[in-house]
């Protein structure tokens, strides 16, 4: 990837980046461990962002 990166696909990536992370502690303990899984969670080798 270019290191001079567009600011729309640069805040793009960002967001993707924010968004892979897992559920919150208190969530799980909340919701008595029915949520334990992100949906949008995502590997950054298995799984590829559409361009």
């Amino acid at each position: 990837m270019a290191r001079n990166k567009p600011l729309g696909k640069k805040i793009r990536l960002a967001k993707n980046l924010k968004q892979n992370r897992s559920v919150p502690a208190w969530i799980i303990v909340r919701t008595k461990g029915q949520v334990r899984t992100h949906p949008k969670r995502r590997h950054w080798r298995r799984t590829k962002l559409k361009p």
